[in-house]
């Protein structure tokens, strides 16, 4: 499965027609301790590039945009009770919100893991 990242640092894991959705390494080092995550509604619908999620932390609040166009078939509800998981396995265990992708080329247009951290080098 590929992993592919926007410049809002999300990254995306494209499995069939299902994309997992997280933050990047980058993006939760730069939070900081994450202490609360504010997950969309399962069969919530996002066009590409909407906010779809909140995450606190001790540093800031940030709004978690929509990589791709689909619907939330599932949520990581892990992460109410240990919102944490997100700095401990930010592109592991801290995923967000899987997807079912409208349009699987929204996933193509994405930067590839060695473009994404040439462009993190640029920040």
């Amino acid at each position: 499965m590929t992993v592919r990242y926007t410049r809002d640092h999300e990254w995306v894991r494209l499995d069939g027609e299902i994309a997992t959705i997280g933050i990047s390494e980058y993006a939760q080092e730069q939070l900081g301790d994450v202490v609360y995550v504010e997950l969309p509604e399962i069969g919530k619908a996002f066009d590409k590039g909407a906010e779809a999620a909140v995450v606190e932390s001790v540093k800031a609040a940030s709004e978690i945009f929509a990589p791709v166009a689909g619907e939330v078939v599932e949520i990581n509800n892990v992460l109410a009770d240990e919102p944490g998981t997100v700095n401990t396995s930010p592109e592991g265990d801290g995923w967000f919100m899987k997807i079912k992708v409208a349009n699987a080329g929204d996933v193509n247009e994405l930067m590839d893991g060695d473009a994404y951290q040439a462009f993190v080098k640029t920040i």
